[in-house]
This record gives structure tokens, sequence and C-alpha cells, in this order.
């Protein structure tokens, strides 16, 4: 492989970010009536149709806001350590936290904050099962479209992520994949935090390393982070870097079809799970925006089981609305 970084097809950034939970409806009572998301897409997972895959976002499922949730009901919970992404933090404007601050707690999460990092003001809390989330101050302009429906008013509402958090015993290795061959630029550290942008510097394009040599080694399960998923444009940009992460000794999976997008996954050496995910069709490719999120929705392979798997399945109710 001998292209050169610049005539190569971007990452513009993230795409979504897939953590694992446990009842669904605590979930979506969080993420949706909280939070302020929009449920945009109640499917199953395309490897375990017995059980949920649900996707929030902004008010259209735009990528770069996109956190999704595979509830398996019963999974031990996981340990926080290296290996696993410590934060998924989502941008706000500038005047936004104190009221953030006074929302969360409201609903009895508990917040630490706010704190300064690379000069940006942030809070830290958990959701119902533990993963850890941030908000995060930010200068730009909102550039997403939000949720008209929303308990949040549009002046306080999330405007995407601003950063993922992760965590490793050693950076070198990490750095090395995400700067010299995925193309990031290495921005800026302070206390052994390491802040990456993608070449596309898409709204939603920051990756933090965090160092941490000594600590203990994380574990998957309840309330941890499955994979981040970074932005792509296209099927031709997606075959471009399966190529290239394949020829670089990477375990590149097939290409696969998860209607909304298409995907490859492979693991960085931190051992954290990456995907690269089209931007197109978008979830709009099997229901109208107006009614996102609100029928479950198959991918075609299981549409004959539909009778099954919907039994099989707990009922889901959307959120109730809280201010």
């Amino acid at each position: 492989m001998t292209a050169n970084i610049n005539t190569e097809p971007l990452i513009n950034g993230l795409h979504h970010v897939t953590a694992v939970c446990g009842d669904p409806q605590a979930n979506v009572a969080f993420y949706s009536g909280v939070l302020g998301l929009r449920l945009v897409k109640k499917t199953v997972n395309f490897d375990d149709p017995g059980t949920y895959h649900l996707y929030y976002g902004d008010g259209v499922g735009s990528p770069g806001t996109i956190m999704t949730f595979f509830p398996w009901v019963g999974t031990p919970p996981g340990r926080d350590g290296t290996g696993q992404v410590a934060a998924v933090s989502f941008a706000v404007s500038e005047t936004s936290l104190p009221w953030w601050e006074a929302r969360l707690k409201e609903h009895k999460v508990e917040v630490r904050g706010p704190m300064k990092r690379f000069d940006e003001s942030y809070v830290q809390f958990a959701d119902p099962d533990g993963l850890p989330l941030e908000i995060v101050t930010t200068p730009r302009a909102p550039v997403y479209k939000t949720w008209d429906k929303s308990p949040v008013p549009p002046e306080y509402a999330l405007q995407g992520f601003r950063s993922v958090t992760l965590a490793e015993a050693g950076y070198e290795l990490t750095h090395a994949l995400l700067t010299a061959q995925m193309g990031f630029v290495a921005l800026r550290d302070e206390s052994a935090r390491f802040r990456y942008q993608a070449p596309g510097k898409s709204a939603s394009s920051y990756i933090d390393v965090l160092c941490q040599p000594g600590a203990r080694h994380g574990l998957p399960g309840n309330g941890t982070v499955h994979h981040i998923a970074f932005s792509i444009s296209d099927d031709s940009a997606q075959g471009f870097w399966q190529e290239k992460l394949r020829h670089l000794g990477y375990n590149v999976s097939p290409i696969m079809d998860r209607t909304y997008f298409h995907s490859i996954y492979y693991r960085e050496p931190g051992g954290i799970l990456f995907e690269l995910a089209t931007d197109n069709p978008g979830f709009a490719v099997d229901e109208p925006v107006e009614s996102l999120g609100t029928a479950l929705k198959l991918p075609r392979q299981f549409e004959a089981h539909r009778e099954q798997i919907e039994s099989s399945l707990p009922p889901l109710l959307p959120a109730a609305p809280t201010t």
C-alpha cells in the first residue's frame, strides 16, 4: 500500500459508540427522557437477534451523535481499566453546563465537577449501568439537528460527541495507528492524556488516549463500551481502508451490512474494538424521519422470523416526558 495519506479517503470523526446495558426500559428513560436524545432506531442485534439494539442521536440520526446499546439483561458488570473506553463525552454550548448540573442532580444522578481539561469545562457522571459519561463545553456553534420533541430545550441540547477517551497501558502503538496509519493529528497532551483529531475534522472528531501504565486491565460487561465507530463517506472509502489495514497487519473483518451503514471491525493495539462505518444509507432507509424509532425494524434476513423475535423481546415504551 503506497497511497499518500493526503490522497486517502478521510476518516471524518466519530460515527457512533456502542455500549452494553441491562434493562432496556431504564436505558430509554435515561438517554431519551433525561439526556434528551431521540431514539432513532429500535432494532435487534444483527449477530444476536434475541436482544434489542437501540440507537439514540439527534433529530435525524446524524453520524457523530449516535450512542447505541446492546441490552444484555443479566450480564455481569464490566470492570474499568486499560483496554477499555474510559469516558464518552458529549458537547454542549459554553453556557449550558450549570443547567446540566442542575438537571442531572434533579434526576438523582451523581455529578462530579465542574472541572477543567484542555481549557474546557466538563462534568462527569454515569448512566444507570455505570457507563462513565461526560458533558463538555465547546465554543463551536451547534451543527446538528435537535429533536423537536426532546424534553431538553434546544439551547441546552447535547450536540453530538465531543470525544471518546481510550484508557491504555501504553500509548505509543495506539498513537502510531491513529497518526501514521489512520491520519489523525496529535493536537496536545496534558497529564498523560493525549488528544488527537480525525483528518476529516467533523464536529465529533476528537479522540483522547489516557496513558495508565501499571493500572489494572479492564473487563467487558454491563456498563462498558463494546466498540467505537469512525465515520467514512461511502463503500469505496471503506474498501480502501479494509485493504490498507489488512496490508498493515490488522485482523480486519469482512464488510458487514448493518442496513443503516456498512462496517468493518479491527482491534487497536491496546485491545479496544474499532469500527469504520459508512455515513450512508442512514437511518431513514427503512422508515421516514418523522417516525424514526417508533417501530421495531428488522434486517431483511430476520423478517420471516418477526413473530418469534417480537415474542422474545420485552415490551419497550417511549420515555415519559421529563422537564
